[in-house]
């Protein structure tokens, strides 16, 4: 009975340094594929993949099986909800199969494989496993598209306001925002998020000409909802229906409540993502190939 013992003893043994060695082994083969992309997010209901309805993940993970023959997580910078764009997100993957064709070629694979409106606009593929998207990121910058006038060429891309307001109240209304804040009032509730507190590195509207502006806005992290919910609350103070003050108040008070109208989503731009210059981010492409 002893030897009986000794011996699946010693099996399960064998076992266990076989799998440890081959996982060993296949930890060692794993590559991190880091893309950059950009896409309207006009039909999609969202960047992350959802039961139901059109995502960009989705999309992309289609593409990256048909190349690489398995389906990795894909891990996003960002989020960003349905109808926002983006013009520089971010994503990595992990994969076992990552030198199954040139690092220069996998933008003009993939984009032959995506719809018309997801592009990878940039592609590094390093051989460590430790690089993470979102949690490496120093800061990111969003976009969001104002107009006073209407037009049917740029519905889908910027808020077309329908009422007047004053420029130079949004600049005011801006510099609220600026520095280390609770952002619990100007942004969605989410069940996962346990922190709402951001730093503000930039806040500022730039006039684009024919009666529009440009929101440039630049945090080391945000909140859901966040930058729609400034906008909204900016934009209510340039029709003086609230005033700076007012806006700081709100801010401190941690209380959605006390929030403004949301911005719609269209008007909303994921632009870029920083990274400590130390983790050599360098894309390799900065157009999109066919």
């Amino acid at each position: 009975m002893r030897w009986r013992a000794a011996q699946r003893n010693s099996a399960f043994l064998y076992w266990a340094v076989a799998v440890r060695g081959f996982a060993g082994a296949f930890a060692w083969r794993m590559k991190t594929l880091v893309l950059r992309l950009a896409y309207d997010g006009t039909d999609f209901v969202g960047l992350q993949r959802q039961p139901n309805g059109r995502t960009v993940e989705g999309e992309l993970a289609k593409a990256l099986e048909r190349i690489y023959g398995e389906c990795p997580t894909i891990v996003p910078a960002g989020r960003t909800d349905s109808g926002v764009h983006a013009r520089g997100m971010v994503v990595h993957v992990r994969l076992g199969k990552a030198d199954r064709i040139p690092v220069e070629r996998i933008p003009r694979a993939l984009n032959a494989l995506l719809p018309e409106d997801v592009r990878i606009n940039g592609v590094q593929l390093r051989s460590d496993t430790q690089f993470h998207a979102r949690y490496d990121a120093l800061r990111r910058t969003y976009s969001y598209y104002l107009a006073r006038c209407s037009d049917p060429l740029r519905r889908r891309y910027e808020w077309q306001v329908p009422f007047p307001f004053r420029d130079t109240a949004l600049e005011e209304a801006a510099a609220v925002f600026l520095g280390t804040h609770d952002f619990t009032t100007f942004s969605k509730f989410n069940a996962d998020r346990r922190s709402y507190i951001c730093t503000v590195e930039r806040c500022s509207w730039h006039q684009c000409g024919g009666g529009r502006y440009r929101l440039e806005i630049v945090a080391n992290r945000f909140v859901y909802g966040m930058v729609r919910c400034l906008v909204g609350a900016m934009l209510d103070c340039a029709r003086g229906k609230r005033s700076a003050a007012e806006l700081a108040e709100a801010l401190h008070a941690r209380d959605r409540r006390r929030s403004s109208p949301i911005a719609p989503p269209h008007g909303l731009v994921f632009e870029s993502v920083e990274y400590p210059p130390e983790l050599g981010v360098v894309f390799t492409s900065e157009c999109a190939q066919w």
